[in-house]
């Protein structure tokens, strides 16, 4: 009798305690992986019109990104969904955080093509050093791998030989992967952004900066390769090519189909809260909003208000985070836009009532 009390007591207890697993990991109602036909439905279904920016954004001007990284780990979860605006930043967030979904919002849908160019590159590529050489349509130089550091990846990179024959070769996979092996229906629109981003890629290879473009941009002259040798303030390189496992982080969500490009302005009707609809719908919880400085040209214009309440309307809890690049912010050298965090939960209790 009494072995068959404790069988009894430890069967409950089993199954008490499988159900406070269950309750703290609600997130895993999130896809493990998204059909091709569910991804493009999927980013089109939660995404506004195109809209329009002063610049295009290739990638950032952010010289100090990595420096808020070892506090972002400390703050906010990983295994939750990331939710960020603009080109490259998020990769080397997203190796940090490892969430289990991701969603890439901009007004522009440049930046949709933007992405679908880096998700084929990401697939085809088996290591950094493919993946380099492919971005920035060179021939991969003989003797770098991925046992190669970062430096002597990018090193023997910049001096490769590039050709028209190579970037067509290489936009031509790019299109197949993503047409023929995906199925995706791309539009003329997107073919052509696609084409004009890897071909500015390619023009100015690892040197490419904010203003390389010439659509409106202005930087700090800060290249592609400056960004990914960065380091934090302790001289740890975090980027996102930093070495293997978090390259490997960016390339296994997007096998999955999982880091999904939408296609929004931060204080529009739909993109913010359609995603959080669909991530509250699957028992999930966004652990980290990358901003850049989004905010100084919505408060310019007079519909922060409006992005707060979008904010708002997303499933958080207290240690969501809002990554953000600012001016005199904490994390950072003084210099241009430094970044920090804020607590996203706290923030946006201060919206003005919907009208």
């Amino acid at each position: 009798m009494r072995t068959r009390r404790y069988t009894l007591f430890a069967i409950f207890m089993l199954v008490f305690q499988l159900g406070l697993y269950s309750a703290a990991h609600g997130a895993d109602k999130l896809p493990t992986q998204l059909s091709d036909q569910e991804f493009w439905k999927l980013s089109g279904e939660l995404s506004e019109p195109d809209g329009t920016f002063r610049s295009d954004n290739l990638l950032s001007n952010e010289s100090y990104f990595q420096y808020v990284i070892p506090q972002l780990n400390e703050v906010a979860k990983s295994g939750q969904v990331y939710m960020g605006v603009g080109p490259e930043q998020n990769f080397t967030y997203i190796s940090a955080l490892k969430p289990k979904m991701v969603f890439i919002l901009d007004i522009r849908r440049g930046n949709l093509d933007l992405q679908l160019m880096y998700k084929a590159l990401f697939e085809m590529s088996k290591d950094r050093a493919e993946f380099v050489s492919r971005l920035f349509a060179r021939k991969q130089p003989a003797g770098i791998s991925s046992n190669s550091t970062l430096e002597e990846i990018f090193n023997a990179v910049s001096n490769a030989a590039t050709s028209d024959e190579i970037y067509a070769e290489n936009l031509n996979a790019i299109k197949d992967h993503l047409m023929k092996k995906h199925g995706f229906p791309l539009s003329e629109n997107d073919i052509g952004g696609i084409e004009w981003v890897y071909g500015n890629f390619q023009r100015f290879g690892t040197h490419i900066n904010y203003g390389s473009s010439g659509r409106g941009g202005f930087g700090n002259g800060v290249t592609y390769a400056d960004l990914m040798l960065a380091t934090d303030a302790q001289g740890v390189s975090r980027s996102y090519l930093a070495n293997e496992e978090n390259f490997n982080v960016l390339k296994s969500l997007h096998m999955k189909n999982l880091i999904v490009p939408v296609v929004g302005n931060f204080a529009g009707s739909k993109a913010i809260r359609s995603v959080g609809t669909y991530v509250r719908e699957r028992d999930g919880m966004v652990a980290a909003f990358y901003l850049s400085n989004v905010e100084q040209y919505l408060r310019q214009d007079g519909i922060w208000d409006d992005f707060c309440r979008n904010v708002a309307s997303l499933p958080l809890d207290a240690s969501s985070t809002f990554i953000r690049s600012e001016r005199g912010a904490r994390f950072g050298l003084g210099s241009g836009l430094n970044s920090d965090l804020g607590n996203m939960s706290s923030e946006v209790k201060t919206c003005a009532p919907e009208k």
